[in-house]
């Protein structure tokens, strides 16, 4: 579980990335499509073609952290849009991270 800090934003890029790139790799992506830096300390998550895996990339005092996570059954619920990218909750992110939809959870205000 990963615990988070108020004032960290979490971003999705809305698009399937190659799981074969590491944190190099994801740090250039990082500064390409968010045009963020990558030791911002805003969490990137990025995930394959068959929405099974993501990879979260991170910056924590002095390195950088990879959180990777495989579902063994089912998908993430992740939908494009327009922009490419989203930014989510820490409650939305547990709930993404836990296979659920986290989308639709919002409209349940008791959740929040």
């Amino acid at each position: 579980m990963l615990m988070l800090q108020e004032k960290i934003k979490i971003f999705i890029k809305l698009s399937p990335t190659d799981m074969r790139k590491s944190i190099d790799g994801l740090c250039a992506l990082v500064v390409d499509y968010f045009s963020e830096t990558p030791q911002s300390q805003h969490l990137f998550l990025f995930y394959n073609q068959s929405k099974n895996k993501v990879k979260i990339i991170y910056w924590d005092r002095n390195g950088f952290v990879l959180h990777y996570k495989r579902l063994e059954k089912g998908r993430f619920r992740l939908k494009p849009n327009e922009k490419g990218i989203l930014e989510i909750t820490a409650n939305q992110l547990q709930w993404l991270l836990a296979g659920l939809d986290f989308q639709l959870m919002t409209q349940f205000s008791e959740l929040n």
